[in-house]
């Protein structure tokens, strides 16, 4: 079982930044992708980012590559999203998802396993 927690939302204007947190619980967090979703009101959620176990692999979604990049520390078991060069469709919940299939790379939010609460991102224009 893993426990995630997300943290470093909050309000920011646009073309601001963000660092997103995301503390996993447990000792095969190395071994896990992690993920990056979020949901805006009244829109599905939607993938941003995925990281491999071994750090070797990242993917984004096109709305977002070139402003985000996400990264691990394994040691610490957290996962963080650098947001820049934010604009105000970003606003949404934020979400950091843990999928135990190390090898690939999924970018459907039903492959991940364990979800965090979510935290809060607005971006004013």
């Amino acid at each position: 079982q893993v426990q995630v927690v997300e943290s470093g939302g909050g309000l920011v204007q646009a073309g601001g930044s963000l660092r997103l947190s995301c503390a996993a619980s447990g000792r095969t967090f190395r071994w896990y992708t992690m993920g990056w979703f979020r949901q805006a009101p009244g829109k599905e959620r939607e993938f941003v980012a995925a990281i491999s176990w071994d750090i070797a692999k990242t993917y984004y979604a096109d709305s977002v590559r070139g402003r985000f990049t996400i990264s691990r520390d394994n040691a610490k078991n957290t996962v963080y999203l650098q947001m820049n060069s934010l604009k105000p469709e970003d606003t949404a919940v934020y979400y950091c998802a843990a999928d135990k299939v190390p090898g690939v790379i999924h970018t459907f939010a039903s492959a991940y396993d364990y979800w965090g609460q979510g935290t809060q991102v607005t971006v004013s224009s």
